[in-house]
Formats: C-alpha cells, sequence, structure tokens
C-alpha cells in the first residue's frame, strides 16, 4: 500500500506535495520521492525514510516547478531497498515519471514480454516499473507529436487491456503534463482535486481527499475504475473513460485499516463507515456473548477507537483508553518484517495499570493478521492486572492472501489460516474472540454508499475480483514475498540526488 500525489498548478508545486504526502504518511513509511518539471526536464528527490527524513530544505530548494507527482512507498512486491523508491523513470518517449499505488499480478510475464518484444531493459524488480514501461511503449507506438489527449487515452486504453491487477496512477510526460488513471475494478483509490489560485486553476490528483484538505483543494470527485485523468501544462483538464467493463470493487480494507478516518473514499466517508463496523459488531457481541462479564471496552488504538466506542455505545458499557501510544513509532502493520514489527509493539505501546486492575476487559483492534502483536497486547493487558481478556476484530478472520497491494502475501504468516476462532483465541492468549461477519463489514460501508455492489474482500473470503490467481500464482507470490524472502533480499542502499535531464 502506498500514497500517490500529483499536482499541476501555477505556482511552485514543492511545498504542496510535501505537505501531502506528510499527510498520506500512514500510507508508506519505507521511503519517499517527489519530481517536479523545471525548464523541460525532471528534478528528482528519492531514498529511504519519512517525508520529513528524505526532504531536507536543499532539496526542496532544488525541487522547481509548477508540476509534479510524489510517492511515499510501503514495500509489497520488490525489495525495500532505496534503488526501488518511486517516482520511476524512463527517457523514452519525450521523458516519462511514474508513481503507482498497488501491485500487478501478470508482472512476470509483461516483465517478459517487455524485453523480448519490447526491447525495454527494467532495472528493479518492481512492478511500478514493469506498469511505466508499458504505459511508455504505449505512449512511444501513438507515433505522434506532440501527444493529444486522443493518444495518451488511447495508450491507457491499451495499458488496461495488457495490465492485471491493482493500480493507482500519476505520471508525468516532459511537455505534456500530467496523466491519472485507475484500474478497471477500482481496486485502489483516487480522487480529483481542484483550487483556484491566482484566478488560474490548479488541480491535484491523490490517493485520498485528505491530502486535498490539507494543501487547501476542492474535492471534485473520486476518479472513476478504468478511468484516465489528464492535465496539460497549461491548466486545461480533460478525461475519458478507458476501459471497456469498468466496475467499483474497492478494497475494503482501505476503510478498515488504511485510509484516514478524515478521508472519503468512493463517497464513503471513512469514519461513518468505521462507526457502521462498531455497531454491526457490538450488535453481534450482545446477541451471541452476552454472557460475557465486560466490564469495560478499551480500543487498541488508533484505527480501532471509533470501533470501539461504538461498541461500547451499543453494549452500554464504560469506555476506556487503556493504552497510551507513543506516536514516534510507525504502524507494526506495514513494518517491512516480522522480527521488526515484534520489536515495536511494546515501544509503540504502553499500559495504564489502573484501567486493568480487576477487571474484565474487551479489548477491540480493527483486524487480526499474523496474531503478533495480539499475543502481546493481550500479555500486556494480563500484566497491568487484568481479570479476563477478550478481543473483539472490527474485521473478519483473514485467511488468505492479498494480491492487490497489501503486505499479506504468505498463508503460513496469517495466524487464522486454517485455524478455527477457537484455536486463534488460544494463540493470542484471549478468554474469548470475536471477529466481525464478513456480510456485517461490507454492509457498514455499502450503507454509507449503496451504489457500491462488491467489494475487493479476497483476504476474508478468498475471491478474487481480478479472477486471474489460481494456487501456482499464490505460491509464486508466498516465495518471493514472504518475511524470510524480504529478509535475504534486503539491501538499504544509500540513494544519492538525482537529476534527470531529458534531451529531446
Amino acid at each position: 500500500m502506498c500514497g500517490i500525489v500529483g499536482i499541476v498548478g501555477n505556482t511552485p508545486v514543492n511545498q504542496s506535495i510535501y505537505d501531502a504526502l506528510t499527510v498520506l504518511q500512514h500510507r508508506g513509511q519505507d521511503a519517499a520521492g517527489i519530481v517536479t518539471i523545471d525548464e523541460n526536464r525532471f528534478r528528482l528527490r528519492k531514498a529511504n525514510g519519512l517525508v520529513k527524513d528524505v526532504f531536507q530544505f536543499k532539496h526542496m530548494q532544488r525541487l522547481q516547478g509548477t508540476v509534479g507527482i510524489g510517492h511515499v512507498r510501503y514495500p509489497t512486491a520488490g525489495s525495500s531497498s532505496a534503488s526501488e523508491a518511486q517516482p520511476f523513470y524512463v527517457n523514452s518517449p519525450y521523458g516519462i515519471t511514474l508513481a503507482h499505488n498497488g501491485n500487478l499480478t501478470n508482472a512476470t510475464i509483461l516483465r517478459q514480454s517487455l524485453f523480448t518484444q519490447d526491447r525495454r531493459h527494467l532495472n528493479t524488480t518492481s512492478d511500478s516499473e514493469v506498469l511505466l514501461n508499458v504505459f511508455a511503449h504505449q505512449i512511444d507506438n501513438a507515433k505522434s507529436h506532440p501527444l493529444t489527449e486522443n493518444n495518451l487515452f488511447a495508450a491507457v486504453r491499451s495499458v488496461h487491456e495488457q495490465i492485471i491487477g491493482a493500480y493507482a496512477v500519476v505520471a508525468m510526460i516532459i511537455g505534456h503534463g500530467l496523466v491519472g488513471f485507475r484500474d478497471p475494478d477500482g481496486i485502489r483509490p483516487l480522487c480529483l482535486g481542484k483550487r483556484l489560485v491566482n484566478d488560474q486553476n490548479e488541480y491535484m490528483l491523490a490517493s485520498e481527499s485528505v491530502a486535498l484538505d490539507a494543501v487547501g483543494f476542492d474535492f471534485l470527485r473520486d476518479v472513476a475504475p478504468g478511468e484516465a485523468i489528464y492535465i496539460t501544462l497549461d491548466g486545461q483538464l480533460f478525461t475519458c473513460q478507458c476501459a471497456v467493463s469498468p466496475s467499483l470493487s474497492p478494497c475494503i480494507f482501505e476503510f478498515v485499516y488504511f485510509a484516514r478516518p478524515d478521508s472519503f473514499i468512493d463517497k464513503v466517508s471513512v469514519y461513518a463507515a468505521r462507526v457502521n463496523m462498531g455497531k454491526k459488531l457490538g450488535a453481534k457481541i450482545r446477541r451471541d456473548w452476552g454472557d460475557l462479564d465486560i466490564d469495560v471496552v478499551m480500543p487498541i488504538p488508533e484505527t480501532s477507537c471509533d470501533v470501539a466506542l461504538e461498541i461500547a455505545r451499543v453494549l452500554d458499557k464504560p469506555y476506556r483508553q487503556g493504552f497510551v501510544k507513543n506516536r514516534y513509532v510507525g504502524r507494526t502493520f506495514i513494518m517491512p518484517g516480522q522480527q521488526q514489527r515484534r520489536q515495536s509493539v511494546r515501544r509503540k505501546l504502553n499500559a495504564i495499570h489502573s484501567e486493568f486492575k480487576d477487571k474484565s476487559v474487551l479489548l477491540v483492534d480493527d483486524s487480526i493478521i499474523r496474531g503478533t502483536t495480539s499475543e502481546q497486547i493481550i500479555e500486556m493487558a494480563r500484566d497491568a492486572g487484568a481479570k479476563h481478556v477478550y478481543m473483539a476484530s472490527a474485521a473478519p478472520e483473514i485467511r488468505f492472501p492479498n494480491v492487490y497491494g497489501i503486505d499479506m502475501p504468505s498463508v503460513n504468516e496469517l495466524i487464522a489460516h486454517g485455524r478455527a476462532v477457537d484455536e486463534i483465541g488460544k494463540i493470542i492468549g484471549a478468554d474469548g474472540l470475536i471477529f466481525q461477519e464478513l456480510s456485517d463489514l461490507e454492509d457498514a460501508v455499502r450503507e454509507v454508499n449503496p451504489d457500491i455492489k462488491k467489494f475487493e474482500s479476497s483476504v476474508f473470503s478468498g475471491h478474487y475480483v481480478t479472477k486471474d490467481i489460481n494456487q501456482e500464482y499464490l505460491e509464486y507470490l508466498e516465495k518471493l514475498r514472504g518475511d524470510d524472502a524480504k529478509t535475504v533480499r534486503e539491501q538499504k542502499i544509500s540513494l544519492a540526488d538525482l537529476d534527470i535531464y531529458n534531451e529531446s
């Protein structure tokens, strides 16, 4: 899962992109990058680290220009070395740079085809570089200069025909402008905003609406599944539906965990969806677990706070904050290795002993994935004096790997895979374990926007919306992207500043 931003303005965009990436930092903490167009050449800075660490004053001074894109990275495909930080660049045709959120499920086949048929060399293991080169090759096929909006939309149409998977994309083309597009299933989010500066329109594309809010852009709308947006360097806006049969199937985990509560995605308030999750999970606990002697309801901060508060209301139980969060430790789920995640839990949370002593506590989390965090938090609650510790999850059991850009690749790392709920509860040390029903989870989001007919919920159901996933692919993915494989591949390479000059 990553965060992407693109802005076409009539004033310098470096600070706005920086601010937007800071707001989207929750989507990726491994690396960050910004590229701008200045005097017909790209200015690029990217490296491992948080936004505030990657971009120093000297870098911001060099990122001049009124058009730019940015990216925060959370690695799934490829390694987490700085050489694979985004945006990526190709010099032909024109000079194109691209940032991508998602994951391509046919990247291996495309990579072979790019080399044998299109004579294109790829220098990283990232599927985002694959996507960039497919897009660049299709633009090159237009054999037209300058490119028209129809040429660009035809290129995106060809991308949709070749690529399978989840992708939200922002790209810049020297001499032309900014292009953004979304996969035909709308798995990954992308929205469009506008603001008026010096009596001229500036446009922005971003993963979440909260990024628009942070830099003063008005939300216009979500980019539709399969749709492409083209904004010229002088601010002309063109749009086109480029997919044959687009169908909205947003990733439901965006609403459970990834997105900020103050964001709107596909006309859904993330906050309202999480309140609905709490309402439905509270009703299940009251109906099926009414005999539990719950004294207090506590969230595991922060994503589950809204869910837990609503559960407490439904159960008519006190709501308490029993854990203090260290805000200077990153989100443990998106850390790049199991060992690092395990070491971070106790640095991240500390129990308030007086809130646990001699109480039966219902802990609420957004989801239970590997079980590492849950086991340690339950142990912390007992050490703080809890009499009984029950746990509720706002999401159902995660039994299947994700192939669309969320780091759940290996079934061996999923605690619920092949296990009954009681067995999971014993492993994490809970006195009782309650999961949300999948139908209730989907209804919790759908109630905010009834137009969403289906979701990408494969981690719970095992049904993949792109319909190309088989056991052979899942086994390949497990070898490629499991924690052990990542440890072997890991390279922390220091990446110097790059200036890429357009020679055309």
